[in-house]
């Protein structure tokens, strides 16, 4: 088995490889798509809702590819898979209104608010709300992607069990070590200390 793979590895001139990684990063910023049209985005079903990705590590073809963005909608008075991941993202509040409970502690938001998932070594769990019984919540998300240059596991260290409402048979799902959902419906009754950038931020969960 050595000698194979040392030969299959010769097969490859790595320092051309290099060169030719580069030539595709100059041609996807060059030739990349600027405006990326949310009428050409598809809506996905997920292990988190209804999604929108604008910028993700799988996509190619637009001009930057440093950051992870994507909207996200939840239906009226639902609720957003429960994600365990590093944390170090910002969310904007678009519509709606509702809150975010972060490792325990609710936060309330609506539209016009921002909220800080803060960035700890070893994660934050989520989950995002919609408490308006007859508007949709939407945001939109941004974090760096981390993804490829140190691989989901170490970029995310993230879980992800269960499935918001009305997705689908969790069983349909495969499980993952990696952005992972782990919700029980349950609501905390001793919150823990977090933070976040909307000013109606609460101490207590109901």
């Amino acid at each position: 088995m050595p000698n194979d793979r040392k030969s299959k590895l010769a097969e490859t001139n790595h320092w051309e490889e290099i060169l030719a990684l580069r030539d595709r990063q100059r041609a996807q910023t060059k030739n990349g798509i600027q405006v990326i049209k949310q009428s050409e985005l598809p809506l996905e079903v997920n292990r988190q809702g209804l999604m929108r990705w604008y910028m993700h590590p799988a996509i190619k073809d637009t001009a930057l590819s440093v950051l992870l963005f994507f909207q996200q909608e939840i239906p009226p008075g639902s609720r957003s898979g429960r994600l365990k991941f590093q944390g170090g993202q910002v969310m904007l509040i678009l519509e709606g209104e509702g809150y975010t409970l972060i490792d325990g502690v609710k936060h309330l938001w609506k539209a016009g608010d921002l909220l800080n998932l803060p960035l700890r070594a070893d994660g934050i769990i989520v989950q995002h709300f919609n408490t308006d019984r007859e508007r949709p919540a939407i945001f939109v998300a941004a974090e760096p992607n981390w993804l490829e240059c140190t691989s989901v596991d170490a970029a995310a260290a993230s879980s992800s069990s269960r499935m918001p409402p009305n997705s689908g048979s969790e069983d349909q799902w495969p499980r993952s070590n990696a952005y992972a959902s782990v919700s029980d419906h349950r609501l905390p009754t001793t919150p823990t200390s977090a933070s976040c950038a909307s000013a109606r931020s609460s101490p207590s969960a109901t």
